[in-house]
């Protein structure tokens, strides 16, 4: 039953709004305050698992293949650190360095001086958004810039970028220069440390996918595929969550800009993201739906094209158009899945589902359908 998968997810959250409503109650020592800080959590947990759920289907793509140790290590301590790390720690970081002072002091910040401390967040906005951003369009280019892939979604972007491939480190060209011309809109001061953190979001990622090449994992006898490398796989999704989670921490602000609320409604969310992830895997959801993995990846690069372009002054999107942005193009991955079962059932040869009516092509390996015409 779907509902196993969320019930330690349903007892956090309670725990949260207990948390929630006795941190209400210290600040406001009203009922009306506590019940609107209840209300903020709340929403911070919807909106985390909108912009989120793309990360879980990400995460469901990588665990599928990983050994049962580590799936196991990143289901338990991967979320505390998704949880604790990323939505309480990063932040703490981020004004200790943006404000050159110790943890203790930032910690101090955060719950006495909270407009000081959304003053540090935003003005470190610029380098996460490069980081972030970078690092997200890599994942979502290296998806589509594959020679090998053979099933396609939207078959008239896709093919195209398959063929793309050929063309050696094509995506890093891409991203380069969107950096660049993203750069030329800053202040000099202000497109220095976009471009630095930009890069640096690149390096991370090759850095890890350099890893996961040293640490391949072995050739599984039963199944034939490659397992992959646990603790590679472990350090890529926790970089993963961690480009996912800048957003919705820097949005978060636009709510409250107490930390402690914030890490209670961001935490519910990275918990049902989790449950998600959980559920994908166990149920063979991806194989079920077949361009799922398609429409999560294009909503990883629509996330990415967002964080890097709000570094431009002026541009702001809210998060709430983010994550329905996400939304749909998973909704709509998912609809196709399910109309081209219908059609072909559980084989998966047949015309592209974006093909016009009557068309043919070939199938996912290179065949051609019945009645076509060799070009």
């Amino acid at each position: 039953m779907i509902r196993q998968y969320y019930t330690g997810s349903i007892l956090f959250t309670l725990i949260c709004l207990g948390l929630g409503a006795w941190v209400g109650w210290e600040y406001t020592g009203t009922l009306l305050g506590t019940l609107s800080i209840l209300w903020i959590v709340f929403v911070l947990g919807i909106l985390e698992v909108s912009l989120s759920f793309d990360n879980a289907v990400v995460n469901a793509t990588v665990l599928k293949d990983m050994d049962e140790k580590w799936r196991r290590r990143f289901l338990t301590w991967g979320i505390l650190i998704a949880v604790f790390g990323m939505r309480i720690i990063f932040p703490i970081a981020i004004v200790a360095i943006a404000a050159s002072i110790g943890p203790i002091e930032a910690v101090r910040l955060a719950a006495t001086e909270p407009d000081t401390y959304q003053h540090y967040i935003e003005d470190a906005h610029i380098g996460i958004s490069g980081f972030g951003g970078a690092f997200l369009a890599m994942v979502g280019l290296k998806f589509f810039f594959d020679a090998d892939k053979d099933v396609h979604w939207i078959a008239a972007i896709e093919r195209q970028l398959t063929k793309l491939s050929s063309v050696t480190a094509i995506e890093v060209a891409i991203l380069l220069a969107a950096l660049w011309a993203i750069s030329s809109t800053l202040a000099v001061e202000e497109a220095n440390t976009f471009l630095i953190a930009g890069i640096a979001g690149l390096l991370t990622f090759l850095g890890v996918e350099a890893i996961g090449e040293l640490l391949e994992g072995e050739e599984d006898v039963v199944t034939g595929q490659v397992v992959r490398s646990g603790a590679a796989a472990f350090l890529y999704l926790e970089v993963l969550d961690a480009s996912f989670s800048f957003d919705g921490v820097i949005g978060a602000f636009a709510l409250s800009n107490n930390i402690f609320i914030i890490a209670l409604g961001l935490g519910i969310g990275a918990m049902f993201v989790r449950s998600m992830t959980i559920m994908l895997v166990d149920k063979g959801t991806l194989a079920q739906y077949r361009f799922l993995e398609h429409g999560a990846f294009w909503a990883i690069i629509a996330l990415a094209v967002i964080m890097l372009l709000s570094a431009i002054p002026g541009v702001h999107i809210p998060e709430t158009v983010t994550g329905l942005i996400g939304a749909v193009l998973i909704g709509l991955s998912v609809w196709w899945s399910v109309r081209h079962r219908r059609k072909h059932g559980d084989d998966d040869e047949g015309d592209d589902p974006v093909l016009p009516s009557g068309a043919h092509g070939p199938d996912v390996e290179g065949r051609l359908s019945p009645g076509a015409k060799p070009i």
